[in-house]
């Protein structure tokens, strides 16, 4: 039987190399004349961020710069560039880099067009006025954010992750140059690679899966799965580049249909109390919480195999498990709780943290506090 489904795809998608080029003419096109480039401080010496400006500028549109965030970016981080974009009577945004870029971008839309701060977005549908066009370009084949109408951004005081909604949030454009993509140091390619792979595998189970988020999460498994380790072999490999930035960008389309599960339930709590990079907490929760969500969705285990030419053994989620640790080692990533130095008397806080998190309700098997702290043990 078929589930139902609402999709709408509100954002356009431009992909090629050089695209790039396209910037002013995509900006012209939807009314930018004042815009504001968010871009994240490590993409500063690359001259990305002046080559937009320049592109902009030739197109006839004013544009300035904001980059005065971190990665997980907060809500202080969010009003700073709210500031910045105020103070310049900006109509529009560019949102240039990796998912901390397109994150910040969107809450700075949010607190400019609606007012308050982020915790008054948590949830989802809370924006009630018109929010400024905007165009996001990825630098990483990582979080797919570019595809997603949702924010992730960090209360400053508990270090939660909100997830902020809002069709309106979405940009008008997402440009996937893999040019972009070949200066970024190995280890981020690694654990942005590893992000995107554990979406097309999460959002492939959850609950609230559909038969268009299947469509979306079980191509861009495909496209991972076949090009994470080409890329970190041969960085300049513009077509493996472009596969793993395609994938990334429709397991953030699955995700908006399907939401997440259990993995990042449990990655976000290493990430808030201990600031573990979260690509980093997914690569050692994955594989665990696939071994122990396989009583229920195994033979979806099996399909992912089979679509990457996988022969499948009558333990389907152990061999997938098997293949994501394999995945993760090429990566570099570390594989065990214990080698983050992360105390394991603290298994039982984070086991309770996890059950708090949104994600997990969508996760195939119930997350409990005993199942969370089950799967730290396992990943210890």
């Amino acid at each position: 039987m078929i589930g139902s489904f609402d999709l709408a795809l509100h954002t356009r998608v431009v992909f090629g190399a050089g695209t790039l080029d396209r910037l002013g003419e995509l900006a012209r096109e939807f009314g930018f004349k004042r815009t504001l480039v968010v871009t994240d401080k490590g993409l500063l010496p690359t001259g990305l961020s002046d080559r937009a400006k320049v592109l902009l500028a030739a197109a006839g549109i004013e544009s300035w710069s904001f980059h005065d965030f971190e990665p997980n970016p907060d809500m202080t981080m969010v009003e700073a560039g709210r500031v910045v974009a105020a103070s310049h009577d900006i109509d529009s945004l560019v949102a240039l880099g990796g998912g901390s870029s397109l994150d910040c971008a969107k809450g700075i839309n949010f607190v400019l067009t609606n007012g308050g701060t982020m915790r008054d977005y948590w949830g989802f549908g809370k924006a009630h006025l018109p929010m400024f066009p905007s165009i996001g370009i990825p630098t990483t084949a990582g979080t797919g954010s570019e595809a997603q109408a949702y924010a992730l951004i960090s209360d400053t005081e508990t270090h939660r992750k909100m997830a902020c909604g809002d069709p309106k949030a979405s940009f008008r454009v997402a440009i996937l140059d893999p040019e972009l993509t070949v200066s970024q140091p190995h280890a981020v390619a690694a654990a942005a690679g590893f992000d995107a792979i554990s979406h097309a595998v999460e959002s492939f189970v959850t609950k609230k899966r559909t038969a268009i988020s299947d469509l979306f999460a079980r191509e861009a498994w495909r496209l991972l799965e076949a090009n994470y380790e080409v890329v970190l072999r041969d960085p300049s490999n513009i077509e493996a580049r472009g596969a793993m930035l395609l994938g990334a960008h429709e397991a953030g389309v699955a995700i908006e249909q399907s939401m997440l599960g259990a993995t990042h339930a449990c990655a976000n709590p290493l990430t808030s109390r201990y600031g573990t990079t979260h690509a980093v907490a997914i690569g050692v929760m994955l594989p665990q919480v696939v071994r122990w969500n396989a009583e229920v969705v195994g033979e979806r285990y099996g399909e992912l195999l089979r679509v990457s030419g996988k022969a499948v053994t009558d333990n389907p989620g152990n061999q997938l498990a098997e293949r994501l640790e394999e995945l993760a080692g090429a990566g570099g990533l570390p594989s065990t709780l214990q080698s983050l130095n992360i105390p394991r008397e603290d298994l039982p806080i984070l086991a309770e943290n996890a059950t708090r998190e949104w994600t997990g309700t969508f996760n195939p098997r119930p997350l409990d506090v005993s199942s969370a702290r089950l799967l730290y043990e396992r990943a210890y």
